[in-house]
């Protein structure tokens, strides 16, 4: 097993005022050449977005465009058509293709909005942009809840990638195990949303993240009550 540790203190950091981001990865003004991706995971964005505030239409092409609410709610709309509302509890993906506008806003007058918007190199290019929302059932604690895939036949939504995301709630004291689907050619980046766990001897706490490969499976143990997101990914693509 090879890792590496991303802390989160470590993460680029811009203050906007209406916008308070951390990369995980080289986005905008932040640049570190040792931390532009892991595989094909390209962004992973930490956003708090104040009250009616958001970002305007912008463009995208050949991404794959996921978008988790952590608290609030967000407003989206696209010149695809689509026009909803997400909040936590919620996943939404936009695969870009041959290219797509859309807008992001936070429509309370009161609450700011902390989601994480992840971009994921797809594998095949210019395809037919499309977009897809889903509500999470309920999720048992001490389990991982698969909420990404490759197949529209399996849990959650799917991209136009070998990739699959998990969810899980884990109280103090227990562990739970991970198996990849694909160890020969991915590996897994895992962001601990809320508490301290322990992965491989490595102890992380909120928003610390760590990188697994060659690897068939690791175990993820809870030091506190922790929540984490599990994202697998092709390390060549």
């Amino acid at each position: 097993m090879k890792t590496i540790f991303h802390a989160a203190d470590d993460r680029g950091h811009a203050n906007h005022g209406w916008l308070d981001a951390h990369h995980s990865f080289s986005f905008a003004g932040f640049y570190n050449p040792e931390r532009t991706n892991f595989g094909a995971l390209r962004v992973l964005n930490d956003d708090i977005v104040a009250a009616s505030k958001g970002f305007g239409s912008h463009p995208h092409d050949n991404m794959e465009i996921i978008t988790i609410p952590l608290t609030g709610e967000l407003e989206h709309k696209d010149n695809m058509g689509n026009q909803s509302v997400i909040k936590s509890g919620d996943v939404q993906v936009m695969s870009a293709g041959t290219g797509v506008y859309h807008s992001e806003y936070n429509p309370s007058e009161a609450d700011e909005v902390n989601l994480l918007q992840i971009w994921v190199f797809p594998n095949k290019k210019n395809v037919t942009p499309r977009y897809q929302q889903i509500t999470l059932g309920k999720q048992t604690h001490n389990e991982l809840h698969q909420i990404l895939s490759p197949s529209s036949d399996d849990d959650g939504v799917w991209i136009h990638q070998n990739a699959w995301f998990h969810l899980g709630r884990i109280d103090q004291g227990h562990s739970v195990d991970y198996s990849l689907k694909d160890s020969q050619n991915n590996g897994v980046y895992t962001m601990i949303l809320e508490g301290e766990v322990e992965i491989n001897d490595q102890k992380l706490g909120t928003k610390d993240a760590i990188g697994i490969w060659e690897a068939a499976d690791f175990e993820v143990t809870a030091k506190t009550d922790a929540r984490i997101l599990l994202i697998e990914v092709p390390l060549k693509f």
